[in-house]
């Protein structure tokens, strides 16, 4: 035989007949069908005893936008009080919310209302939170909407836990609100008390130095300056109670923290360039003529206009402190309640026993092949493989 045929012959040994492999199949046919059908016969009554579980979805809209503390959106402008309408809400947006329902403290509220830890059989507060985080599904949108998916066996149980978990997480935002806008409150409570105790000294000293000086005036140019200056120490001071609320709870790189600190800086220029000299904690006018007599009453009318423009900033603060605090602060809208579902929501025991035929007829057809090959084996391969099965059993004889 020349080279040339011996080669195509070679070539024809190596092609695959799918002839053959059909006639395999068929051979094999009952190994095949055997296994699809004990499969199919272990999957159902498996899938029958899975219990049906009940899924029940609760829908949740978080704020759209970001809103600061009362004290952060309305310090420094009198006519501010028109944005009470932002105040102390969260913002954030839905990651932020995401994050309270799945706290710790969220999944204890549930679990101490439902008395889930009886439902679940659990021994632990650990476990009950594990059992807890199988059941509930949490998670948000790219519409920013928040799902709140809980499976249970009861379907009753389900729209409860699924609301329950809705309302904690209304109830912990208003608290997490609550107490932004309570410790600017207490903070403003504080600082109101020094100027009240200032501006009772100040109006006292000046009621003084006016008995003892009936007769003393000072011209309208001086008075304008006293008035302005005092403004903008109270400007000044009301940028300072801000930055300080800001910074229990952001650090000096936020942005809303280095726009007041500008801003700071800003209102003490102008101080310095009014009182002259730039030294805006002596506020002193720059009539250096003026006489002694004169002097002491400007420094005491300006302290008095100093104490009343601060007193008057921080009270308007303080009031609207005081609504935020007291106002419902959660802006959460709940889209869909849940409610007990009807229907099952797993297991899928068609798809159960689809799936396991499925891969039993796979199976059997791998097995088939093999079987097919073990048959048609050379002597030479029989020979090796009864090697392989020796060495293999003195191996576990010696583990043995």
């Amino acid at each position: 035989m020349t080279e040339p045929m011996r080669n195509e012959q070679i070539v024809e040994d190596d092609e695959i007949n799918l002839l053959e492999l059909l006639q395999v199949l068929v051979r094999r046919k009952r190994l095949i069908v055997v296994m699809c059908a004990v499969a199919a016969l272990l999957s159902v009554a498996y899938s029958l005893t899975l219990p049906n579980i009940y899924t029940a979805t609760a829908r949740v809209l978080p704020p759209q936008k970001d809103g600061g503390g009362g004290l952060s959106a309305l310090v420094g402008q009198a006519g501010a009080l028109a944005g009470l309408a932002g105040v102390g809400g969260l913002g954030g947006g839905a990651d932020l919310y995401v994050g309270i329902l799945k706290s710790r403290s969220v999944a204890d509220a549930v679990i101490k209302k439902l008395d889930l830890q009886k439902e679940l059989k659990t021994n632990s507060s650990d476990e009950s939170r594990m059992a807890l985080q199988s059941l509930v599904k949490i998670q948000a949108g790219k519409d920013g909407i928040i799902t709140v998916a809980a499976d249970s066996r009861n379907p009753q149980l389900a729209a409860r836990l699924a609301n329950t978990f809705v309302d904690e997480l209304g109830k912990k935002s208003v608290e997490l609100n609550l107490t932004k806008a309570g410790t600017e409150r207490i903070f403003l409570e504080k600082r109101l008390d020094v100027v009240k105790a200032d501006l009772k000294k100040a109006e006292e000293s000046l009621r003084g130095f006016q008995e003892k000086n009936r007769a003393f005036k000072v011209d309208d140019q001086a008075t304008a300056t006293i008035e302005g200056a005092a403004k903008l120490k109270a400007e000044i001071v009301s940028k300072e109670v801000q930055l300080a609320s800001l910074r229990s709870y952001q650090t000096n790189e936020n942005p809303e923290v280095k726009a007041v600190e500008a801003a700071l800086a800003k209102l003490r220029g102008q101080l310095g360039v009014l009182t002259g000299g730039g030294r805006s904690s002596d506020l002193m006018l720059s009539a250096g003529t003026m006489p002694s007599l004169g002097l002491e009453y400007v420094r005491l009318m300006r302290e008095v206009k100093t104490q009343e423009a601060i007193f008057e900033q921080l009270t308007k603060q303080y009031e609207v402190a005081k609504l935020g605090e007291a106002k419902d602060s959660s802006s959460i809208q709940v889209l869909d309640e849940a409610v007990a579902p009807q229907n099952k929501s797993k297991p899928k025991r068609s798809l159960i026993v689809i799936l396991s035929t499925v891969t039993a007829f796979f199976l059997g057809i791998f097995i088939a092949f093999i079987q097919e090959y073990a048959q048609k084996m050379s002597d030479e391969d029989r020979t090796r493989w009864n090697e392989i099965r020796e060495s293999l059993s003195l191996s576990r004889a010696r583990r043995g």
